[in-house]
């Protein structure tokens, strides 16, 4: 299975699963197939309109058929259609969503990935960078990485806690599911590579913005973890409400 591993704006390097090669096909190939029923509707029209209407007709399909891509990924977090399906996306290599610029300079270059070379240069260049990234990618610093978490089960990330259970940071109320979230990501990434430094940085960053002193005894990991059980406490109380 391959990775990427992103450095994010938090100083935290957090590892993505790539796009397969069968996922981006079979995601181009739903795209495609988005736009057949316009070819039988123009079969339909063809006998009842005018040259001039069903020439504005097919001027207007194909310009929505150029931009999709580029308009899909800009609206909807970088996933058309076929991507949403097959549960990829594109990210930059930050780790933040891409500018317009860099879904900009993605779409120019499917002219080479795809209209130059027939999709040649889009399959051979995603298969031989480290990154799986084709020429598009490679241009402007994106990746194309499976949506779906490693951990599938929202409750791995949202702990349960005892009926009992105290909170022990109250600050914990000022993150949002996006940090927690982060949070979990780092320790999984820990137990998986074993780079404490990553729990430390995390740690060290969240203290500092939160304005937490926890007890001296309790290590990076434990404090991480506390976060986790404590927001679960809170959320879980927000539910019940």
């Amino acid at each position: 299975m391959e990775i990427i591993t992103v450095h994010t704006a938090q100083n935290i390097d957090i590892d993505y699963e790539i796009g397969g090669l069968g996922e981006r096909i079979l995601a181009k190939l739903i795209d495609y197939a988005i736009f057949l029923p316009f070819l039988f509707i123009t079969i339909f029209l063809a006998p009842v309109l005018s040259s001039e209407a069903l020439g504005i007709y097919g001027i207007a399909v194909y310009t929505l058929f150029v931009f999709y891509d580029l308009i899909c990924e800009v609206f909807f977090n970088g996933q058309s259609l076929g991507k949403r399906i097959m549960k990829i996306r594109v990210i930059s290599l930050d780790g933040a969503r891409p500018s317009f610029g860099q879904y900009l300079l993605r779409w120019l270059f499917r002219l080479i990935d795809f209209a130059a070379t027939g999709g040649l240069g889009a399959l051979v260049s995603a298969a031989i960078t480290e990154n799986g990234q084709r020429i598009g990618d490679l241009v402007a610093g994106t990746a194309l990485i499976r949506s779906v978490p490693r951990t599938q089960n929202k409750d791995m990330v949202y702990v349960k806690v005892d009926d009992g259970y105290v909170p022990v940071f109250n600050q914990v109320s000022q993150l949002s599911d996006k940090d927690i979230a982060l949070v979990h990501e780092v320790i999984t990434t820990y137990y998986k590579a074993g780079n404490s430094a990553i729990v430390y940085t995390l740690a060290e960053k969240v203290k500092t913005v939160l304005g937490i002193a926890p007890p001296p005894q309790m290590n990076s990991l434990v404090f991480l973890q506390t976060l986790i059980k404590d927001y679960s406490y809170y959320a879980a109380q927000a539910d019940s409400l």
